[in-house]
């Protein structure tokens, strides 16, 4: 019994303290600047193959659509 009461007393003072030691570990670290790559082809950040992705995949849609509409089998015996 005893045992519980300090599990939920502990529990309860690092739910209190951890707010205050997470902003006192921001305030130590230093900044740090975050900083962008420089690109040659930006203007080509898609690729060469979004037709033929796009062609397949509607290939395989009307693929799916003549397979699910081709069960001409009863379904009771």
């Amino acid at each position: 019994m005893k045992f519980n009461k300090m599990a939920a007393g502990l529990a309860a003072a690092s739910l209190a303290v951890a707010p205050v030691a997470a902003q006192a570990a921001d305030s130590v670290a230093p900044a740090v600047e975050r900083i962008g790559a420089t690109s040659e082809n930006s203007e080509k950040l898609e690729g060469e193959n979004g037709i033929l992705i796009a062609l397949l995949a509607a290939a395989a849609v009307i693929a799916g659509i003549i397979i699910i509409a081709d069960d001409d089998e009863p379904t009771s015996p």
